[in-house]
């Protein structure tokens, strides 16, 4: 087997934070490239985003097509005082690889790249198929010039894929628990209540929004969405925040502002979800209160990849080497697999993902192993 732990501490030895790129994607560019992989370094712009370089590489012409995807990108590393290791050091204790990215997800890449190339060594340097890479630098952003574009460009070159893994860190407690087959889709929106803005001393000049808002979140948050399915857990609304833009005591304020995150599943879509919340709010409000709903955009549906032939060889791969049958699970949030969902079935498995986004991000390195093999014995049955 490649050197898993080494390509995952080249990765994380970049300081990739979303959108800097820091050399992340050459080091994937010259272990690929070497390899025998047609790369493609495609930049991508819009205005008010900063540009994002990505990757796209392939090996074989044939079917069956098999892709790896991921990002490069990490979020920031906080306080990095707090780090008992270099956040960017990539350094091995006590069994442990230490770095941002080590979990989410420089640590899935290098065992999907280390399990390719131990594939292809084994195969005469070419698969029974093809394989590639679908990375991005823009997936811990707002994920504009990242996976979503990368993929349309593939499609007007004529790249179709028959299968899709994220290397995203998928496991809760141990290695081999959990596939993620689906994600539920995400929806913000802010409610908004006006009213009269007035003096205190004289409430009956005013009307006050702070009141009705509560009463509105109480309503909203009070009876479920629906009751989920065999695939699905249910959809779930939270009120995140909740604001008057007022700093005077003795003043009435004229609106409130509360925002608002919904998770849902496949019983709405977008738009049917956006029409069931504007009707409860309208009878909460009643003929009295005057509220309405700012809806913001949204590029996350809900999806699932049913299982079958692809979802057993991951299984199977993943029995054989951890002795666990994994969950297939639909939980968590969401992922550049929302994207690649449009053009073929996709599978998220990964790392344990317990330390993603905390200081000390870390993976056990014999996890970091396992996913390697795992990931071969998936290269190894898909192209049987």
């Amino acid at each position: 087997m490649a050197d898993v732990v080494g390509i995952a501490q080249d990765l994380i030895r970049c300081p990739s934070v979303t959108p800097t790129d820091a050399g992340a994607l050459g080091v994937l560019e010259r272990l690929l490239g070497d390899a025998g992989f047609t790369l493609h370094r495609v930049t991508f712009s819009e205005e008010g985003h900063a540009d994002i370089d990505n990757l796209y590489a392939r090996i074989g012409t044939e079917a069956p097509h098999l892709c790896f995807a991921g990002h490069t990108d990490v979020v920031p590393p906080g306080n990095e005082t707090a780090w008992s290791h270099g956040a960017f050091a990539g350094e091995v204790k006590d069994g442990l690889l230490y770095g941002r990215g080590a979990v989410d997800m420089k640590g899935g890449i290098a065992a999907s790249v280390a399990a390719t190339l131990d594939y292809l060594a084994a195969n005469s340097g070419q698969p029974k198929g093809s394989i590639s890479f679908l990375i991005t630098g823009d997936e811990e952003g707002v994920a504009v010039n990242g996976t979503i574009k990368l993929l349309q460009w593939a499609a007007e070159r004529g790249e179709k894929f028959d299968h899709c893994i994220v290397g995203e860190p998928s496991n809760v407690e141990a290695m081999g628990d959990t596939i993620k087959i689906g994600r539920r889709g995400s929806q913000s929106g802010t409610l908004v209540v006006d009213g009269v803005q007035g003096h205190v001393a004289y409430p009956h000049r005013a009307s006050n929004p702070v009141p009705d808002i509560a009463a509105l979140i109480v309503a909203l948050s009070g009876d479920p969405l629906d009751r989920g399915n065999a695939q699905f857990q249910p959809s779930n609304l939270e009120f995140t925040s909740v604001d008057v833009s007022n700093t005077a005591s003795n003043v009435i304020p004229a609106q409130a502002k509360a925002r608002f995150n919904i998770r849902f599943n496949n019983h709405h879509t977008q738009e049917t979800l956006r029409a069931l919340i504007d009707a409860r709010v309208a009878t909460a409000a009643g003929n009295r209160i005057k509220a309405h709903v700012i809806w913001e955009p949204s590029n996350s549906d809900s999806f699932v990849t049913k299982p079958g032939s692809f979802t057993d060889t991951v299984v199977a791969a993943i029995k054989e080497i951890t002795g666990r049958t994994p969950d297939l699970n639909t939980g968590g949030g969401t992922s550049d697999a929302r994207f690649i969902k449009n053009y073929c079935p996709v599978i998220e498995f990964g790392l344990v993902g317990q330390t993603m986004h905390q200081v000390d991000e870390h993976t056990r390195v014999a996890d970091l192993e396992q996913l390697a093999r795992i990931y071969r014995g998936v290269l190894d049955r898909y192209f049987a």
